[in-house]
């Protein structure tokens, strides 16, 4: 008996929001922004025993514009800042940002002149990460907090 046997007088519907939203969220194509000691911890997430790949985000971009996840990792100083930006801004819409780790989030340790307090400060940020260095397992938890955001945003801030 096939399929068409199983599900007569059976009908399946959704929103569209929902399924656009659902797809979203287990296509996330990241782009590491990577400028610190942080990296070694970022890079864990995607070897075997971590494996980030079951949250359908495996495949790292190294172009913004192929990207709609950024993860900044790392301190970010001034003179990065516009860089930040411009990455930022070259990514297509939808996009969210993690900042990851403590000097991501608030500047870290680092109280100086030259180092941006949060990078909230230069663009909008999704999911904070803490730590110097946040464990892996802190990121994955982040990716799915992620994901429930995704999955709850209206299709009217997406388009």
């Amino acid at each position: 008996m096939g399929l068409e046997g199983q599900l007569t007088g059976t009908f399946v519907g959704t929103r569209l929001s929902d399924a656009l939203n659902w797809a979203r969220k287990y296509s996330l194509f990241q782009y590491p922004f990577v400028t610190a000691c942080c990296g070694m911890e970022f890079m864990a997430t995607a070897c075997s025993h971590y494996d980030i790949s079951r949250f359908g985000a495996e495949i790292p971009r190294f172009s913004p514009r192929q990207a709609d996840l950024l993860f900044v990792v790392g301190t970010v100083s001034h003179k990065l800042a516009p860089v930040l930006r411009k990455v930022y801004d070259q990514m297509c819409d939808p996009k969210w940002v993690v900042a990851f780790g403590a000097c991501a989030s608030s500047g870290g340790f680092y109280d100086n002149y030259c180092t941006v307090q949060g990078i909230d400060t230069i663009i909008p940020v999704d999911v904070y990460i803490p730590g110097c260095p946040p464990r892996p397992e802190q990121v994955l938890d982040a990716l799915m907090m992620l994901q429930e955001k995704i999955q709850a945003e209206p299709l009217e801030k997406q388009a």
